[in-house]
């Protein structure tokens, strides 16, 4: 559009030329000369106007030209501060955001199965790189340290009292020591002939072995009975079973021994060289196991998070009260987290762009809005041609 714009004028001034050679002769081209004279002025006019704006025309330091460049952290500045004031704005942004039902939309993505497979070909593609950071060699020492700070800084006995308390509550101790009684009998079963060799070598020698057998079997028989018995929720012993393991976790919580036991054995496993280096190994087969299986385009890994994420889509979708928590959540961050930051975020933006050099700034801008600046020029031209020839119209008419 620059080249047509310059063409125009360039068209302007042969068209003059030619006009005011010949209306001599043709008196009635003195109207085209009057409307090529005046286009040229538009044009003229124009484009020191559009060129004023970001640079000075001919390379001569005009007064109150070049004004982009000039004024560029000053247009910084009021852009920030337009966005900060008029984008920003708590309410604004909350209504915009209701608008849009970011929920509603995520969950329509993410149902997708193809949307699912990109997701999950991303995460497949940049884990690796991940996995590969991580192995460096500060990075694995300074994660490593973090972590055994972390494992030192929890408590490990009220950590377990709590576990154990939720094992209790949902009574899987009784589930426990159901398995209990039924090893026990299988253990019996098992070694029958072990217990039968040691009644008899625990009975004197001038016992008969018929004898031996008898109380092998009664003792067999009174251990089966009771282990029978125990399987009875109603059972005393099961009762006493239930107070031991309150007590057990009460003093897992709240016992100064316990804790110092507790924090011994933290300590000595956390500082004992071959943990650490299993959990290297451990660490090392499982990155290795991960990072082969994510080289397959058609991997378990890849297939479980696409259908992971499918699957979340679609239960996001079908539950309309979890989308409009989801919008809540989403709405609550933004009013406290980039709300309060507007004004740091105007001045990040107004930031940017006085660190563009001018050059930069006036590409940017002229990209964006060159076409319609060669408009104006275009514009100019013809509306400055018109006036011309009306004015000189009115000059013939009066004159």
């Amino acid at each position: 559009m620059r080249g047509f714009a310059t063409g125009l004028l360039v068209l302007m001034f042969v068209v003059y030329v030619v006009a005011r050679w010949a209306e001599v002769r043709y008196p009635p081209l003195s109207y085209l000369r009057a409307f090529a004279e005046a286009g040229m002025v538009g044009a003229v006019a124009d484009w020191f106007a559009v060129t004023a704006l970001f640079r000075h025309p001919f390379g001569l330091p005009i007064p109150h030209t070049a004004i982009v460049p000039r004024n560029k952290a000053r247009i910084g500045t009021s852009l920030g501060g337009f966005i900060a004031n008029n984008f920003l704005v708590g309410e604004a942004v909350i209504q915009k955001l209701r608008s849009v039902d970011i929920a509603r939309h995520a969950a329509d993505w993410l149902a997708d199965p193809v949307n699912g497979r990109l997701v999950a070909d991303r995460l497949g593609a940049g884990v690796p790189r991940i996995l590969a950071a991580l192995e460096e060699a500060h990075v694995r020492e300074f994660l490593r340290d973090a972590a055994v700070r972390g494992l030192k800084a929890i408590d490990p006995s009220p950590v377990a009292g709590r576990v154990v308390a939720v094992l209790v509550a949902n009574r899987h101790h009784q589930v426990l020591f159901d398995h209990a009684l039924e090893a026990a009998g299988r253990f019996l079963l098992a070694n029958e002939d072990v217990i039968r060799q040691k009644v008899a070598e625990h009975t004197a020698w001038w016992v008969p072995k018929w004898l031996d057998e008898q109380l092998f079997r009664r003792i067999m028989a009174g251990v089966d009975s009771t282990l029978h018995e125990l399987r009875d929720p109603a059972h005393p012993w099961r009762d006493e079973f239930n107070a031991t393991v309150d007590a057990i976790v009460e003093s897992l919580k709240t016992s100064p021994d316990y804790r110092q036991k507790g924090e011994a054995i933290r300590d000595e496993l956390l500082s004992n060289p071959r943990v650490i280096q299993y959990l290297d190994d451990v660490w090392g087969e499982v990155r290795g196991r991960l990072e082969a299986d994510l080289a397959l385009s058609d991997g378990v890994t890849r297939r479980a998070v696409a259908q992971a994420i499918v699957a979340v889509g679609r239960h996001l979708q079908a539950d309309r009260e979890m989308q409009a928590i989801v919008n809540r959540w989403i709405e609550r961050w933004v009013i406290e987290h980039v709300v309060p930051r507007r004004d740091a975020i105007g001045r990040f933006i107004a930031g940017v762009v006085d660190r563009w050099d001018a050059k930069t700034m006036v590409a940017k801008l002229e990209l964006q809005v060159g076409k319609d600046l060669q408009y104006i020029r275009i514009n100019g031209t013809l509306v400055g041609g018109m006036v011309g020839l009306v004015i000189h119209a009115v000059s013939q008419a009066v004159f």
